[in-house]
């Protein structure tokens, strides 16, 4: 078992064996889930870990960021 300090704004430090045991990089996302002894912490899943399972809706991963960003900056305009 290893801990962590909580920061002064709530940000912890995941150890580079931990990161590396479960496969966790730079942009990952991460979900907390209560439990009764207390938190889980485990990965997340993101739109890239379901590339090439899904059918192919005709455009890639990248574009459809691209557009969804335009999207959401045309709202906020």
């Amino acid at each position: 078992m290893q801990s962590v300090k909580v920061l002064p704004k709530g940000q912890i430090t995941l150890p580079k064996k931990m990161r590396d045991k479960f496969g966790i990089n730079i942009g990952d996302a991460l979900v907390l889930e209560e439990s009764k002894d207390g938190i889980v912490l485990k990965k997340g899943k993101t739109i890239f870990d379901y590339a090439g399972t899904l059918p192919n809706p005709g455009i890639s991963i990248e574009e459809m960021i691209e557009k969804a960003t335009e999207e959401v900056a045309k709202e906020s305009a």
